[in-house]
């Protein structure tokens, strides 16, 4: 089987640990297990006992049950845990895709499920959201246009990376009807969701809003645990039977250290508190890099993200993006990530969630280039 290059992946897989300053990462400071531990009934030496088994394969009882509560009307048996929610979406390609049939993916996008249509059914077919009057929307005869009857599935990641934009209820109904218009699945990758900008409301779920719906998810990105490796998929139980006996084929299961402190953060006071940190973080420091971007109206084109700790900005500059990517990280040592790894064209990746203070000095060294490229 062949398989494409991730391009993004392996950007950042080779040079993320080489350079002084890394704003390529989407998500927010990480939480420790010490505050994941605080406030609740199991303790460091509770936790320190765990003993390291076999967890069960699909997760544990807990694990699921407290899963599905973020999910209205799911229930346990919608929910399987996996390592992350890369290989949730690898999982979810592998089970609804042969060969046949097409994928609607829409971009920019997380590149995953883009390789993936290729790699497991005939090819990958797109749609796009478009920065248009100083806000993303969603492209609605591109939607039209790339879902035909040979389309087995729907892929849009919302909110998004790496705009930032949340969906709207009319743009959620349009890719309802138009997956439904050919019987297709829809899988929404929704790891951004809890990390909303200007408002306490978490973003709305595709979940229960047509029969044939997956959701991935995880807490690497909202949550701020992405060493824990946790990722899920919720689905209908026919479905969950099919991801699960795949899942027998890769990880077989989450960790049990993984495992367990899933089900303590996914509480839901815990969980709450956890996203309310997460808003916290990218509200105090969202506002220094629109500083810098909207300072540079001159190169750039920006729309204020509406959830996650990244920030896109299209610009103007005589260079590909994939070309001034590479010059800003081999002349200043700064790690940023192109639009082309997107799907789209001439366009910047920030991310913000991390030391502020950092970002903003390595964003003080991408001026350099920024002027060399102007002249």
């Amino acid at each position: 089987m062949h398989i494409d290059l991730f391009e993004m992946e392996r950007m950042q897989s080779l040079y993320w640990h080489q350079v002084d300053y890394d704003l390529s990462e989407s998500g927010v400071q990480p939480l420790r297990i010490d505050e994941l531990l605080d406030g609740t009934a199991l303790s460091s030496e509770g936790f320190l006992s765990t003993a390291l088994g076999y967890p069960l394969s699909e997760g544990s009882a807990e694990t699921r049950e407290r899963i599905a509560a973020w999910y209205p009307g799911a229930t346990t048996e919608n929910v399987t845990v996996v390592n992350g929610g890369s290989e949730a979406n690898f999982l979810t390609c592998w089970t609804l895709l042969e060969p046949g049939t097409r994928l609607a993916f829409m971009v920019p996008n997380y590149m995953e499920g883009w390789g993936l249509g290729r790699a497991f059914g005939d090819g990958t077919d797109t749609f796009s959201l478009r920065l248009h009057g100083g806000h993303w929307e969603l492209d609605a005869d591109q939607l039209q246009a790339s879902i035909t009857d040979a389309t087995r599935v729907v892929m849009v990641c919302n909110p998004n990376n790496p705009t930032g934009h949340v969906l709207t209820e009319a743009e959620m109904d349009a890719i309802v009807a138009a997956a439904e218009r050919v019987d297709a699945w829809i899988v929404a990758d929704e790891i951004y969701r809890g990390a909303e900008v200007d408002t306490d409301e978490v973003s709305p779920t595709f979940w229960g809003r047509t029969e044939k719906v997956v959701i991935t998810g995880g807490l690497s990105k909202a949550f701020g645990m992405p060493g824990l490796r946790i990722g899920w998929a919720v689905g209908s139980e026919a479905f969950v039977h099919d991801f699960w006996v795949r899942h027998d084929y890769t990880t077989l299961t989450p960790s049990m250290l993984s495992d367990r402190l899933c089900a303590l953060a996914m509480e839901p006071s815990k969980r709450d508190a956890i996203l309310a940190r997460t808003r916290r973080i990218i509200r105090r420091q969202l506002p220094r890099l629109e500083e810098w971007v909207l300072a540079r109206d001159d190169v750039f084109r920006y729309a204020r993200p509406k959830a996650g700790a990244i920030a896109y900005a299209e610009y103007d500059l005589p260079i590909p993006s994939g070309e001034l990517i590479d010059r800003i990280r081999e002349d200043q040592s700064v790690l940023l990530v192109p639009g082309e790894v997107f799907g789209i064209g001439d366009g910047i990746r920030f991310g913000f969630g991390y030391d502020i203070d950092h970002t903003m000095e390595g964003l003080a060294r991408v001026d350099t280039v920024l002027d060399e490229a102007r002249a």
